[in-house]
């Protein structure tokens, strides 16, 4: 699934923490999206995935414009997303969490769920069949039935990346996955996220680690105070004199 970005503007007040944003990202790649702390990476997931409006442009998923759609309406096409800061339920489980990711797959009307009919029943004990599989998946098996506030740091960010991907989206927006993670954990990540580009879901990430970056995504975007300053290969953006200047440091 392709999404198109063109001349998207996000302003408050006067400060534009997103000016004139014009990409793409391929149906079926992994598109990197980095810069300094405040480039607004963030605040444009939020404009893809519905929690902001834009002031200005166009936001296009496979051809349906997304710019004034809600949420809910959004995550309807396909999309779905991980955090910067964290939001997962801390009083439920590990496998509860996921599960509650999954609610756009139900088919149960909420009448049969709330009477906990067969059909009801049945579905339920699917989805948490589903949700414990994505936990293996993520390599946290072994903690399904632990607290979201019991968990580390790391292991939080997982159940996150879990949790969007029982959606079945088309679209995964992933905000810094691997902050708080030690390597190993990092590289798992990386793994998990090649998989699922190579299932055909389309995956732009915010990812600090740059060295990650490269070797992980087949184009990058870098922003930098709010504006596009470089687009192209991992191989393209390491050479390129304002990335160098702007995020990665001068040379000595």
């Amino acid at each position: 699934m392709s999404l198109s970005l063109a001349g998207v503007s996000r302003a408050f007040g006067g400060v534009r923490a997103v000016d004139d944003a014009t990409f793409t990202v391929a149906d079926g790649e992994v598109h990197g999206l980095i810069g300094p702390n405040g480039a607004g990476k963030t605040t444009l997931l939020n404009l893809i995935s519905g929690l902001m409006q834009p002031t200005g442009g166009r936001i296009e998923l496979d051809g349906h414009r997304l710019e004034r759609l809600p949420p809910h309406r959004v995550a309807g096409l396909g999309v779905a997303r991980t955090y910067q800061n964290i939001r997962l339920f801390a009083g439920l489980s590990a496998v509860d969490n996921v599960v509650v990711g999954e609610h756009r797959q139900r088919r149960a009307p909420f009448w049969r769920r709330l009477l906990m009919l067969p059909a009801a029943r049945r579905e339920e004990r699917a989805a948490r069949d589903a949700a414990e599989a994505l936990l293996a998946r993520v390599g946290l098996q072994e903690r399904a039935s632990v607290p979201a506030s019991s968990l580390s740091y790391g292991e939080q960010r997982r159940v996150e990346i879990a949790r969007a991907l029982a959606s079945q989206p088309k679209l995964l927006l992933l905000d810094e996955p691997t902050a708080g993670m030690n390597p190993g954990e990092a590289a798992a990540v990386a793994r998990l996220v090649r998989e699922v580009a190579g299932e055909g879901r389309t995956v732009l990430l915010i990812e600090h680690n740059v060295r990650l970056v490269m070797e992980l995504c087949q184009h990058v975007t870098v922003l930098n105070f709010g504006k596009v300053i470089a687009r192209g290969t991992p191989a393209e953006i390491a050479q390129d004199p304002a990335v160098i200047a702007a995020y990665l440091g001068e040379g000595p």
